[in-house]
């Protein structure tokens, strides 16, 4: 927990320069440097936890590498702001890099200590190393300045490393201990989005031009997060990840368009309230699309990992209708209304479709 607590100033920064470069009307350039900053945000994250679960010995040489880590984290954090509004990210990848480089004698020395994993560790060891290279020659070129963007082949290889890793042994993981943290991310997720609606409640006090609006925003706002954190634990998620290493490697992977999503809906909040107090200084349909995009594919991303086959065809089919609807809202002013409503009747077709009883109650 300490350790995601590092990482939400770094997810905090990047909604927030989100929620700026949506307000003055520069979405596209937003919604591109947010995706790839969080993708590196995200990726040091869950390689991070993903051999945490199958390899943390919690003794002082674990906890100072961890510590390091969270020192890159910081750094990543710093870089954000740069990295999304400059095209500069050269404090991104030097984070990036203290966080990457402290992986590599983390893996030699599962090699040493386990046999049965050696070959695994060493694969992972050697990826690790040089991918970590072409990010130097990106920070040696120059490279840094042109803008987020030419981070892309670079983030390609980092995904392909865990694939080939894998293939010689899959490392231990625990499923329950993996779906925990993947869910207390996602909490520290909403949480942004729950200060985005108190910060709503917080000016409408003292604006009463607004106050309706803004009141409607603060209420709407709370239902949609509600809705968001009740689907995402209505259904045990471990058991996504108990079935072999595809399923595991969807699960992980696939997790960036939910966290994604889930951090950019604090973004959408804020924009909806700057518009009601400061006035639309963009075109008022693609507003309205920074808080209904990222909510529509956070319920779709959640129902299509972890809800379909748990739900009756028709109920399946509602959910994907309701976020068909949530889509068209934002042709109307009223699109924070109807975004609640559909966020509420999800949440009844799901638990009134459920198919199979639960295996154990869910972790909330």
């Amino acid at each position: 927990m300490l350790f995601d607590l590092v990482f939400v100033v770094a997810v905090s920064f990047a909604a927030s320069t989100l929620h700026e470069l949506e307000q003055d009307g520069r979405a596209g350039q937003g919604t591109l440097s947010y995706l790839i900053v969080f993708a590196a945000i995200w990726w040091a994250w869950m390689t991070f936890t993903w051999f945490a679960t199958a390899f943390d010995t919690d003794d002082w040489l674990y906890r100072v590498a961890t510590l390091v880590q969270m020192g890159g984290a910081l750094v990543i954090a710093a870089g954000v702001v740069p990295a999304m509004t400059e095209g500069d990210i050269t404090l991104l990848v030097v984070g990036y890099l203290v966080m990457r480089f402290v992986a590599i004698p983390q893996w030699l020395r599962v090699a040493v200590q386990n046999p049965e994993y050696r070959v695994t560790a060493l694969r992972y060891a050697a990826g690790i190393a040089v991918v970590q290279s072409c990010w130097l020659l990106l920070l040696g070129l120059g490279a840094t300045s042109v803008g987020t963007w030419v981070v892309l082949p670079v983030l390609a290889l980092e995904f392909a490393v865990p694939p080939f890793a894998e293939r010689a042994r899959p490392t231990p993981w625990h499923p329950h201990h993996v779906a925990e943290r993947f869910g207390l991310f996602t909490l520290i997720l909403l949480g942004e989005s729950i200060l985005a609606s108190a910060t709503a409640i917080i000016a409408a006090l003292g604006d009463t031009e607004h106050l309706a609006g803004l009141i409607v925003v603060a209420i709407s706002g709370l239902i949609v997060v509600a809705a968001m954190w009740w689907v995402y634990f209505a259904r045990p998620m471990h058991t996504r990840l108990s079935n072999g290493l595809g399923r595991a490697m969807v699960f992980g992977y696939f997790h960036y368009v939910i966290f994604a999503a889930a951090g950019a809906v604090s973004a959408g909040i804020e924009v909806a309230v700057g518009t009601l107090e400061h006035g639309a200084h963009a075109d008022p349909l693609m507003l309205r699309c920074t808080l209904v995009v990222p909510v529509a594919a956070f319920f779709l991303g959640v129902w299509w990992l972890a809800l379909r086959p748990t739900l009756r065809a028709r109920s399946n089919v509602l959910i994907v209708a309701l976020c068909a609807i949530m889509g068209t809202s934002a042709f109307f002013e009223a699109s924070v209304i109807e975004l609640a409503v559909c966020a509420a009747a999800i949440v009844v077709v799901v638990e009134r479709g459920n198919t199979q009883p639960p295996e154990s109650a869910p972790e909330r």
